[in-house]
């Protein structure tokens, strides 16, 4: 609101008396004192009526016997009270999720049935590699063209959570890479769990050992359950180290530590577990050969 130049601004609003509470325009411009408004003249010949005395306040009611009571007014009717508004309903209200729980064993299909379909079917799948194998790469690309909700939980971002104080295998596996590793594949399990039990599919991958049972395969059973389908991705050391050779920052390894891994991982040969060598594949056509194998894991799981 604008005010014309030279008048002058209102008070300030002052907390419990409203806004300008009793200020008055007229108040605050200088000017002659302003008396009763003057009476208006008489014409000549005509009496002046008398002044009316002002009606005095009603005073304090009468004993009782004393006489009749004054004349009281009529009080004042209440003034009318607008009805409570209805609650607005909670739009974004609690929706109820099933609690997560152990991953079952897919169950298998009777002989006289078709092989199942992995593409329309809630999985847990393991994606197992030495770095460098396309782990991570091959379980996007295969959670991203599924036709059923699929979620990609990669142990190495879960880790990587942790920044301050985050303990870096590269440097030395101690204690603290260790336990920090322990608290990344629990808390994999965990969300896994959960969105299994939604019914969303789930794919972890991580470079699980043969050899070190400490942080093997039983673990990710302990933490998913018995149902999660492990499936190998071992590619030759020529490939690793070109895919290695890509990589920057803490993931990227030496030839020596990547050579090192990858002798190691061949201890998988033998267990039982599917293996898929994608040497020669990209990373689409490994996708489609891991659903190859995920529909004979669930006609017959691997024990493991």
């Amino acid at each position: 609101m604008q005010h014309p130049v030279g008048s002058p601004l209102p008070p300030p609003h002052q907390p419990g008396h409203g806004p300008a509470l009793g200020w008055s325009p007229a108040a605050h411009h200088p000017g002659p004192p302003q008396g009763p408004a003057p009476l208006p003249p008489t014409a000549p010949g005509y009496p002046v009526a008398p002044r009316q005395a002002p009606h005095p306040a009603p005073g304090p009611a009468p004993h009782p016997g004393s006489g009749p009571a004054p004349h009281q007014p009529p009080p004042a009717p209440a003034p009318h009270q607008p009805a409570p508004a209805a609650p607005v309903p909670d739009t974004t209200g609690h929706v109820p999720l099933p609690p997560g729980g152990p991953v079952a064993v897919p169950s298998v299909p009777p002989a006289t049935a078709a092989a199942p379909d992995p593409t329309t079917t809630t999985l847990a799948v393991l994606l197992i590699g030495p770095a460098g194998a396309g782990k991570t790469s091959v379980a996007k690309y295969w959670a991203d063209h599924r036709r059923v909700p699929t979620a990609h939980i990669s142990l190495d971002d879960v880790r990587e959570w942790v920044r301050s104080g985050f303990a870096d295998p590269q440097t030395g596996w101690n204690e603290h890479s260790e336990a920090q590793y322990r608290l990344a594949r629990r808390t994999c399990g965990f969300s896994a769990r959960n969105f299994l039990a939604n019914g969303i599919s789930c794919i972890l991958d991580d470079a699980v050992f043969p050899d070190r049972p400490v942080v093997g395969l039983g673990g990710w059973k302990r933490h998913v359950g018995p149902g999660l389908l492990p499936v190998v991705l071992l590619p030759g050391l020529d490939i690793v180290l070109e895919r290695n050779a890509e990589r920057s920052g803490n993931r990227r390894l030496t030839d020596e530590e990547v050579a090192r891994i990858h002798g190691r991982m061949a201890g998988w040969y033998g267990s039982g577990l599917p293996i898929i060598d994608n040497s020669q594949l990209d990373i689409p056509e490994t996708a489609h050969l891991l659903d190859e194998v995920l529909s004979r894991s669930i006609a017959s799981p691997p024990s493991w």
